[in-house]
């Protein structure tokens, strides 16, 4: 049950049609948030300032849709370049998708 989708590995289903150059730069850019989050926390923890706290957590939120656009971007051009029976995501999906990041 390790990588049943909860962070155990890659599902290959998934990702195997994205870059795998754009899946590495999400993949920093999500290990970034982590660092950052975990920092936030501490920061909370040892009570620092209100204005330092907030600054880092925005700059968790911005790694986090960096990261998401980036996806999403990868995904569109799989979409647009794709020469297989798959089916394409229909522009109302992709609209739903940035609309959810925003």
């Amino acid at each position: 049950m390790a990588s049943e989708g909860n962070g155990g590995g890659p599902r290959k289903a998934d990702v195997a049609r994205h870059d795998p150059t754009d899946i590495d730069v999400v993949l920093t850019r999500l290990r970034r948030a982590h660092g950052q989050l975990g920092g936030v926390i501490s920061m909370i923890e040892q009570g620092r300032s209100c204005k330092d706290v907030v600054t880092q957590l925005a700059a968790v939120s911005k790694a986090l849709d960096r990261a998401g656009f980036k996806i999403i971007a990868s995904g569109l051009r799989d979409c647009i370049t794709r020469s297989d029976d798959q089916p394409a995501v229909s522009i109302d999906e992709l609209e739903k998708l940035f609309l959810s990041l925003a």
